[in-house]
């Protein structure tokens, strides 16, 4: 009798954070003093070039994907998920100032302020840029 190897599934996550946006978020969460909220990412149509990306410290919602990493809990809506699968979330601090940035494989074309953006299956139509970029 052949013996069979029996592993779990790889489950690659959603959305990635890298080591300084983990940081930061650690920092906001600690300051909500909640166990029970985390960082959600989401997008929203809008911004110059059709949809936007928003994050909020939040309670987990029904329907929502939990992403776990480095004690950090993230949630993602289910319409958000298929904009973001892919995506890396970074925090940057620079001369231009600081914020999140989302580093999106699935976007086409960004705004100039790297907020907004549209996706090969038309997620919005490009408009004029009114964040001075």
């Amino acid at each position: 009798m052949m013996e069979q190897n029996i592993s779990a599934p790889v489950v690659t996550s959603p959305l990635t954070l890298t080591a300084a946006a983990i940081t930061k978020v650690h920092e906001l969460l600690r300051q909500e003093n909640d166990p029970a909220v985390g960082l959600r990412v989401f997008v929203a149509g809008g911004g110059c070039s059709g949809m936007q990306y928003g994050m909020t410290i939040d309670e987990e919602q029904e329907g929502d994907t939990r992403v776990v990493q480095d004690g950090i809990t993230v949630f993602v809506d289910e319409m958000s998920l298929g904009y973001l699968t892919g995506s890396e979330v970074d925090y940057v601090d620079s001369l231009m100032g600081a914020g999140f940035v989302v580093n999106n494989p699935n976007a086409v074309s960004t705004c100039g302020c790297g907020h907004s953006f549209k996706t090969a299956s038309g997620g919005g139509e490009a408009q004029s840029c009114g964040c001075s970029h």
